[in-house]
């Protein structure tokens, strides 16, 4: 069920946060949305915009807002950041994005102590790590944006290639949300038929999934559109609608969401992906998949990643 009213805080009204603002109101499920953003004349400028076009859209209120805001939240979503400088190194850029996320999270801590803390600032995993021990919420409150997107590009990819819907196509990336993310090509299938056993009855004799392919396309494809375009958010912005909508109706979709494994797969103490049943209570459960070896071969170097990255973070 739908509470009557409900309402999601967006920290970081940059491209990111301002595009999710804007799916987030087409799509008419919260009451309320509530920006915040250290640049005052973007944050004013965003939501003027956003505003204008209300009269378009289900009933909603747009506003420009500060932490106190955050108190009554029923979903907190950061999308702030320090964009990476020219020959500045991943670790330097996590040092400041720790800085950042220090403050954030103490003036959250501040005011609410219940609500869903939802991470969409890359890296994503790490942030969603950092942001679990600062702020001492319970780990099922505090989810990462994680593969969504990319399990949305590898449906899109694979389902462009067999000229099926994409919501006909069930397939997951797993891992992290990056150069080590994991494609699930042994359990990949369309209406429930392998991909395996679906590609030589597709009655395209010529037909061969090149895997390999369609694999790196998802994994560098921010890559691609960043040098298009200069950064990614339309996608990134739906994705972060997807999780929203799942928390606030209730609705237990299964979702490749960032979460913090304990035990699962013999991995522990670090944030990746999996498909996880999300609801009001956040991360409900996690699905475990019977993965190939050497899929889950890939799962563990994943986590090696992210855990080699956690150690050289001074929190």
């Amino acid at each position: 069920m739908v509470k009557e009213r409900s309402k999601v805080v967006i920290i970081g009204a940059g491209l990111v946060g301002s595009t999710f603002a804007y799916s987030l109101m087409i799509n008419g499920v919260v009451s309320e949305i509530v920006m915040i953003d250290v640049n005052q004349d973007r944050l004013i400028g965003e939501v003027m915009d956003l505003n204008h076009g209300i009269s378009f859209v289900r009933p909603v209120t747009v506003r420009a807002g500060s932490y106190a805001d955050c108190a009554d939240a029923d979903i907190i979503v950061i999308s702030a950041g320090a964009n990476q400088r020219p020959g500045e190194t991943r670790i330097d850029l996590l040092g400041r994005n720790v800085a950042i996320f220090k403050e954030i999270i103490n003036h959250i801590k501040a005011v609410n102590s219940d609500a869903i803390l939802l991470i969409a600032t890359n890296p994503v995993d790490i942030m969603t790590y950092i942001t679990y021990k600062l702020s001492g919420f319970p780990a099922e409150r505090v989810i990462g944006s994680g593969t969504v997107l990319d399990s949305a590009r590898f449906r899109y990819l694979l389902s462009d290639h067999c000229a099926i819907d994409p919501s006909n196509v069930h397939a997951y990336i797993i891992g992290e949300h990056g150069d080590t993310e994991v494609p699930v090509w042994s359990l990949a299938n369309i209406a429930g038929i392998r991909f395996g056993d679906y590609c030589p009855v597709c009655n395209d004799q010529k037909c061969s999934l090149p895997r390999d392919q369609i694999f790196n396309e998802v994994k560098n494809a921010a890559y691609q559109i960043i040098k298009g375009k200069g950064a990614t958010y339309y996608a990134i912005g739906l994705a972060l609608v997807e999780i929203v909508e799942s928390i606030i109706r209730d609705e237990n979709s299964i979702l490749t969401v960032s979460n913090l494994l304990n035990g699962e797969y013999g991995l522990e103490d670090v944030y990746l992906s999996l498909p996880c049943v999300v609801s009001r209570r956040g991360i409900v459960k996690r699905i475990l998949l019977s993965l190939s070896p050497e899929e889950e071969e890939g799962l563990r170097r994943s986590a090696e990643t992210l855990k080699a990255l956690q150690q050289q973070i001074n929190l």
